[in-house]
């Protein structure tokens, strides 16, 4: 890394500060052929904290029949009891069984995944939108009454692989209903990487305008068609303040194939850096965090950032941290068809 770049120039009505909703941990590792041994998802989860981020999705307490590379939830929490009290660790939970499962862990905070639109609401949790809708009820009232945080993902926000554009309205009555259950956030999903700046600013306006404040949305963009960045300075433009990403770019839906990797989380670090917003992010800890785990995928990582941080002759500014996690990652019998269908 070039010391003094990228260069800080700041731009007039941007946030000072972003809050980074890591997601490589689940959203990542959940997407992978292969199978991460728990020591190794365990160990990354600590480097990524080592580097600065303070909200690290850990993992997804769905039926392991669905998804094999999370099967090893209940390992993995007892893994993480040694980092501090102020590192959030949501987890995903598709159901009140799931949830159950979460906070057997004493798990804080945790998310459901819902979605805009028909076709995906049925293909991922096999139920019409407004079943889905309802099965999340529950579990939301029990999770605020349990002193949990809850996140709500919404998916298939700008476009559906099936259904093509999706109206405005549509997204917003989704995003009104979690609300109205409890929900305390909502990450807006362009599952299929397909939204473009000026789509951004017209759900935003639109959710702004049906009484859903800025302050409880955050954006998490795919970067398909290469607009992740585009798409988030245009969320930043209207007062976004948190940003999901995942390290090295890592992940993708398991069901939505035309969905690709998620904006990596040092390409983010990147751009804000020279944006001058702070993140509290080492960007030299992180890229070397992806750099090790793109080593034990065994295959490079897709962030640009990553790559041209870590080709021949750069320094990371890592200093002598030591390389821990010695796993290998194994291929499991099936693939899952979906994410998070019902327990």
């Amino acid at each position: 890394m070039i010391e003094g770049l990228p260069m800080r120039v700041p731009v007039e009505g941007l946030p000072e500060r972003v809050e980074i909703y890591e997601v490589g941990p689940r959203d990542g590792l959940q997407n992978e052929k292969g199978t991460v041994p728990v020591e190794v998802k365990a160990e990354f989860i600590h480097r990524l904290h080592g580097a600065g981020l303070t909200t690290v999705e850990a993992t997804s307490f769905v039926h392991p029949k669905w998804v094999p590379q999370l099967a090893d939830a209940e390992q993995l929490m007892p893994l993480l009891r040694d980092l501090p009290d102020g590192l959030r660790l949501p987890v995903l939970v598709p159901n009140e069984r799931g949830r159950e499962r979460a906070a057997a862990h004493a798990c804080r905070d945790i998310a459901v995944f819902a979605s805009a639109t028909e076709s995906f609401a049925k293909a991922n949790l096999n139920r019409t939108l407004d079943e889905s809708l309802a099965m999340f009820e529950p579990v939301v009232s029990r999770a605020k009454a349990d002193g949990q945080r809850v996140r709500g993902y919404v998916s298939m926000c700008f476009g559906d692989p099936w259904e093509g554009p999706v109206p405005l309205a549509q997204v917003v009555r989704v995003c009104r209903a979690l609300l109205a259950q409890g929900c305390d956030e909502l990450s807006l999903g362009d599952t299929i990487g397909v939204a473009t700046p000026g789509h951004v600013t017209a759900l935003l306006s639109a959710l702004n305008e049906a009484g859903v404040p800025t302050e409880r949305l955050s954006v998490h963009f795919h970067d398909t068609y290469g607009q992740a960045l585009a798409n988030t300075l245009a969320a930043l433009q209207h007062g976004v303040t948190t940003v999901d990403a995942s390290a090295g770019g890592l992940g993708g839906c398991p069901y939505a194939k035309s969905a690709t990797g998620n904006l990596a989380t040092e390409d983010l670090v990147w751009m804000l850096t020279g944006l001058g917003i702070e993140t509290g992010v080492d960007l030299g800890r992180l890229t070397a965090t992806s750099a090790w785990m793109a080593d034990k995928l065994g295959r490079p990582s897709p962030s640009r950032t990553v790559r041209a941080l870590t080709g021949p002759g750069t320094d990371t500014g890592t200093g002598t941290a030591a390389v821990a996690g010695t796993g290998t990652v194994t291929t499991p019998q099936t693939s899952p068809p979906d994410s998070h269908k019902e327990q």
